[in-house]
């Protein structure tokens, strides 16, 4: 009895603010390298929550500096429709604090622990408390808060409070001192890329250590911000039906299905009634443990329609992501791809997905694997996601890829999972986990895409093996035709008219000729052309002919630029000393409709 007695007055209860401090790693705070970049996820992520919310392009800066050899200081600033001076202590210091946690829709943030979670992991490492400024409109002054989080009864502390000046007319601004490494500096960008490809209407603007980049929005079109839906029956549990059911006792369980869930009208709650065996005109109080188990099956056994999927989701769009991927990444090729709307567990879902070949991609090792929720990206645990999965299952060899797990060679691979509910493994939400319904979804799309990179493929091998037999027709017939001319003792006849029946194309050419250089355009096509011809070599090229439009020298190497406009059938020359060698490129012509040669 008195170890019992012992061991009753060392129990107590502890606060959730308490328990995240001992349990940091649950909040991707395990290391001081990722926690640089835990704490700019979420704080971007709130502010891209909070202009969708206010309907206004986001326009957003980070900034990190260096404060001393180990600490580093971290300021998001947005231009969101900011937050009221009475609710600013709660949402940054109280875990567990939100506007989105009871609403079924899609959001980046919900259960209210990021950014607050951030502030904890700043006072634990340095002690500093968290700087905020935040203002609602042009009419009112800016607040400035500086505020800590008492951990032991996860309340807010106000050290200090003040109206301040401030050149935004609304938003939030916060900064934060902890202890961290920029050692991860690459994938931070990366971060900040990926959030940039996935999130088109966003201008963001960072600033590491003064070294400035700036991400671009493409799109001056305000995305539509998901509206809040009714739970679906086929998503709730018990313990959820029986809260529900005690808020509404004098409610006839026919008017307690319509009016709590969505996609229930009289003739379903009848069915579900009936099912249950349960009479749809009694009262919800009525209603016993037993009952309400049997309610719930029956909620489950009953075919109801997919929630409202257009209201609550917002998914990218193929044609923002195409133009997402196009601005970051230098491609050759890239399609997207939206499925239609499904649902899993009662949970409404969308998955997007693109891939992206050839440009700048490299074309050594594995391809680059783009994994994305709620339109925020997923750096962490790639080999324990569901998406990753996915894309390794999917035989890319049908579709003209090696592969060894993943595919490989310069291939990019972008998949977004859009839910009001998204399945991840841990609440730092880091991996999606293996839900059948999502997998499902994730390899349709990469299997249509995947066809859609075939057909690209082969339609670039066709166009090579055509630039490859118009090279040796360019090469050898000249040749040919001076041989004849030796041999019979006539002139060198102009080949011009035969190469253009064969090429119908334009042909560039660049050779020397005792001490010259040479340069020959013939247009072989049926189109006029507005051309730029570039010639880069190590010569000077003084006294070239026609003189060129433009010539720089950098390092020893001249850049020669012509602009000309050849009709159908018409040519160009330009000459001038030199040893050649080097490059010659024609812009102005469709790549498959050109062949450049240096004979």
């Amino acid at each position: 009895m008195a170890l019992a007695e012992d061991l009753a007055k060392q129990q107590k209860s502890i606060s959730v603010a308490e328990f995240f401090e001992k349990n940091k790693h649950l909040l991707g705070f395990d290391s001081p390298v990722r926690g640089i970049i835990t704490t700019i996820k979420e704080a971007v992520d709130n502010a891209l929550d909070a202009c969708e919310e206010a309907e206004v392009l986001p326009d957003i800066f980070v900034s990190v500096r260096k404060v001393s050899p180990d600490a580093y200081r971290v300021a998001v600033e947005d231009n969101g429709p900011g937050i009221v001076p009475e609710n600013v202590p709660y949402v940054f210091g109280k875990l567990l604090y939100g506007s989105r946690f009871h609403q079924i829709r899609q959001s980046r943030g919900q259960q209210g622990i990021g950014i607050s979670a951030a502030v904890l992991y700043a006072q634990l490492t340095t002690g500093t408390p968290a700087a905020v400024v935040s203002r609602t409109s042009a009419k009112v002054p800016a607040h400035r808060f500086s505020l800590m989080i008492q951990t032991e009864t996860n309340e807010p502390q106000v050290l200090e409070h003040e109206e301040v000046a401030w050149d935004r007319t609304h938003g939030t601004r916060i900064e934060l001192e902890f202890t961290s490494s920029l050692a991860a500096r690459k994938r931070l960008i990366d971060y900040l890329k990926y959030t940039a490809v996935v999130n088109p209407h966003a201008r963001i603007r960072v600033e590491i250590d003064g070294e400035a980049t700036t991400f671009e929005r493409v799109s001056d079109e305000v995305i539509r911000s998901p509206q809040a839906i009714k739970p679906h029956p086929h998503g709730i549990e018990l313990g959820t039906l029986k809260r529900m059911a005690a808020a509404m006792p004098d409610v006839t369980l026919e008017d307690f299905l319509v009016e709590s869930f969505s996609r229930v009208g009289k003739k379903t709650a009848e069915e579900i009634a009936g099912a249950a065996g349960l009479p749809h005109r009694a009262r919800m109080r009525d209603f016993g443990a037993e009952a309400q188990k049997a309610l719930l099956a029956a909620m489950q056994s009953v075919h109801v329609p997919a929630p409202p999927m257009s209201q609550c989701l917002s998914p990218i769009g193929e044609e923002l992501i195409t133009q997402g991927l196009e601005k970051e990444f230098q491609l050759d090729f890239v399609k997207a791809r939206t499925r239609p709307p499904s649902v899993f567990s009662g949970h409404p879902f969308v998955v997007e997905a693109a891939i992206g070949y050839g440009g700048k991609l490299t074309s050594d090792g594995t391809a680059q694997v783009m994994r994305f929720a709620n339109r925020v990206p997923l750096i962490y645990q790639q080999g324990a996601c569901a998406v990753t999965n996915a894309v390794s299952n999917v035989n890319w060899k049908n579709y003209g890829l090696s592969q060894a797990g993943l595919p490989n060679g310069p291939v990019l691979i972008l998949v977004h999972v859009a839910s009001t509910n998204v399945p991840f493994t841990s609440e730092s939400k880091d991996a999606v986990a293996s839900i059948p319904e999502v997998e499902k979804e994730i390899t349709l799309a990469l299997q249509d895409l995947g066809r859609e990179l075939k057909a690209y493929l082969s339609r670039r091998d066709r166009n090579r093996q055509q630039e490859d037999r118009a090279r040796a027709v360019c090469a050898v017939m000249p040749a040919i035709a001076e041989k004849v001319a030796e041999i019979v003792e006539r002139p060198v006849p102009d080949i011009s008219a035969i190469e253009g029946r064969i090429m119908r194309r334009l042909v560039a050419r660049k050779s020397v000729r005792d001490g010259r250089v040479q340069i020959d355009v013939q247009n072989h096509t049926h189109t006029d052309l507005a051309l730029v011809i570039y010639d880069i070599s190590s010569d000077a090229g003084e006294g070239a002919e026609p003189k060129p439009d433009f010539v720089s020298d950098l390092d020893g190497e001249f850049t020669r630029v012509w602009n000309c406009a050849l009709g159908p059938g018409e040519g160009w020359h330009a000459a001038y000393p030199g040893r050649g060698g080097g490059m010659l490129d024609v812009r102005g012509v469709d790549e498959a409709k050109k062949v450049v040669m240096h004979l």
